[in-house]
């Protein structure tokens, strides 16, 4: 038993003297561990981000997405966008809406399905058109052959600045709404019915 004890002893000895060795060597600098940090990079937010919305009106899912580009101390309307002139009605690629069922729109029937959404703003109405070409870059590929629904609605002006674009998709009754379009100081909108 004596031997044993003496046995253990030794051993515990030994080990706090290695253990002892390691912490002298890593003080001295002998046995250093380094230890590296990245840093992220900073994520710039994006100029127009890309963004959407939704609602259910009836049963029908009406789904815009659209890239929503800001004011940035511009004129935008008659400015930076010129009256009487083509717009995809956002940045970047064409703004697109779908719907799954039929709509009423200004007493035309818009068919279900995903559609190029476009403008052309002026300072007295706004022509709104709907094209079958819905995936395409800004306004590159636009025809007026492909559209499927065209009509004029009149602007409303604001004293406020709407900073980004921003659509919206109301529901007003169990079977009818509002698509709505605003950015720097004009909102655009019209009703729709679900057939």
């Amino acid at each position: 038993m004596k031997n044993t004890i003496i046995l253990l002893s030794l051993i515990i000895l030994v080990s706090c003297k290695e253990t002892s060795k390691e912490a002298q060597e890593l003080k001295n600098g002998e046995a250093t561990e380094q230890k590296v940090t990245t840093v992220e990079p900073v994520k710039k937010k994006p100029l127009s981000p890309h963004t959407s919305a939704m609602a259910m009106v009836g049963d029908a899912h009406i789904h815009i997405d659209y890239s929503s580009p800001g004011v940035r101390d511009r004129i935008i309307f008659g400015g930076l966008l010129a009256y009487d002139q083509i717009w995809q009605a956002g940045a970047h690629m064409a703004t697109w809406i779908e719907t799954n069922k039929d709509l009423q729109i200004d007493g035309k029937t818009l068919p279900k399905g995903k559609y190029g959404f476009f403008t052309i703003p002026s300072k007295d109405n706004w022509i709104i058109i709907f094209n079958s070409n819905w995936e395409q870059h800004g306004k590159d590929e636009y025809d007026e052959k492909n559209d499927v629904l065209r009509f004029k609605v009149t602007p409303k002006i604001s004293e406020e600045i709407k900073e980004h674009l921003e659509y919206k998709v109301t529901k007003t009754t169990d079977n009818s709404g509002t698509i709505s379009l605003s950015w720097e100081k004009v909102l655009v909108e019209f009703p729709f019915e679900v057939k």
